[in-house]
């Protein structure tokens, strides 16, 4: 993201940051209203339960399928900067081996348990964030006096190009709703969190991105940009410790998709809304073990047929598509509470719900059809998954029901 935002918006780039947080904050608005109403788990699949089942289902297989292409987009990013420290993995076959030793890896720590999950994601956090701001504060400093300013603003046009990139900055936010029965006091902290989020998540992005524009050249589009900005701040020593630093954010994403996204195949299954294969659970480590591997398999399918920033917009599309179905819900659930809606509370509804339209206006036709085509494979397991309660309720039927009397009519 550096590199492409340096080359399309130069010194501009860094202030798109904050400029989008202001935007974003139109849909973590509504959305922390609604965390405040549901104290319990869920997220967005449980604030369109008052749609009906089917809604709700596709909401929670679109939340599905954000993470799983986040998942792929990530994983693209894990092998770039794994060449970038052996090159020989960024040939094809290099590039398939990493993806698939990557998504294996953890795919098998969490079918062996979420304690190991948990564990390997706390040692990945550690190496995640404070190297990067570190970094960047560094350079700010070591590059003071070639700090740009950031110049004219670009034509709306060009920022509608790269609207869904910048905006898969800060995707992500709902996360935290999704656990809000296992949160302490979730009514008040969880609107907290969901705002600080985003101006944290700006705040990190900025100073990164202004960095990154007083210390590279223009024109630089290096395969692992934050590495070739180490290397020129510190030599080949801050490239291999940044490389290791991209690894370990990305690993530790991966990590936590597979952790708790699997739940959700899971949940849907245990109310009948996917096949019950996916709500089995593993005898040997009690875990939902299927719909981790189902999950695994799906984003190695994905990362190694697409691109970081196609699956990127991918998964922004489908997130618009839960964001908007959620935010629409706000009514009703207010209703349901006993609670007025206000014009106030209108108005940043619409707001928000034209934030989602405009966005998704920018999707190039490739990304709305890869949308669709997940979308029904979600419609088909629904299907099926409705045939298999069927039969079930029929075979109990059949299972109470007294034997036809085999008397002859007297």
């Amino acid at each position: 993201m550096p590199a492409t935002l340096h080359g399309q918006f130069g010194a501009f780039s860094p202030w798109l940051f904050p400029l989008f947080a202001l935007a974003v904050l139109l849909v973590v608005l509504p959305f922390a209203r609604l965390a405040a109403l549901f104290p319990t788990s869920g997220g967005p699949a449980a604030y369109t339960a008052v749609f009906g089942p089917v809604a709700s289902f596709q909401v929670g297989w679109l939340y599905y399928l954000t993470r799983v292409t986040a998942l792929a987009a990530n994983a693209n990013v894990f092998a770039i900067y794994a060449a970038a420290l052996w090159p020989p993995l960024g040939t094809a076959i290099g590039r398939i081996a990493t993806i698939a030793l990557l998504i294996g890896a953890l795919t098998l720590i969490n079918v062996a348990g979420v304690r190991r999950a948990i564990r390997a994601l706390d040692a990945l956090t550690l190496l995640k964030a404070l190297p990067l701001v570190a970094l960047a504060v560094f350079g700010l400093i070591w590059s003071a006096h070639a700090v740009p300013p950031p110049g004219p603003p670009p034509s709306l046009s060009a920022i509608e190009a790269t609207a869904l990139v910048v905006l898969y900055a800060f995707v992500g936010f709902e996360n935290s709703v999704v656990p809000a029965g296992e949160t302490r006091d979730p009514e008040r902290n969880i609107p907290r969190a969901l705002i600080a989020t985003v101006v944290a998540t700006a705040a990190i992005y900025f100073l990164v991105q202004l960095a990154y524009v007083a210390v590279m050249p223009a024109g630089a589009a290096p395969d692992a940009p934050l590495a070739a900005f180490a290397e020129a701040l510190i030599g080949p020593v801050g490239a291999v410790l940044l490389s290791l630093t991209a690894l370990a954010s990305v690993a530790g994403n991966v990590t936590g998709s597979l952790t708790s996204t699997p739940r959700v195949t899971y949940a849907l299954a245990q109310g009948g809304l996917l096949p019950c294969w996916f709500g089995r659970v593993s005898a040997r480590f009690a875990t939902p073990a299927n719909s981790v591997l189902f999950m695994g398999l799906l984003g190695f399918a994905l990362a190694v047929t697409g691109s970081f920033v196609w699956l990127a917009i991918v998964s922004t599309l489908a997130r618009l598509f839960v964001y908007g179905a959620s935010i629409a819900a706000l009514p009703a659930n207010r209703r349901r509470a006993g609670l007025a809606t206000g014009i106030g509370t209108f108005a940043l509804i619409g707001a928000g719900l034209a934030l989602c339209v405009w966005a998704a206006m920018q999707s190039r036709g490739d990304a709305w059809a890869m949308l669709g085509g997940l979308v029904a494979l979600g419609l088909l397991l629904f299907l099926i998954a409705r045939r298999q309660a069927a039969s079930s309720a029929a075979a109990s039927v059949s299972a109470i029901q007294p034997p036809p009397s085999t008397r002859s009519p007297s």
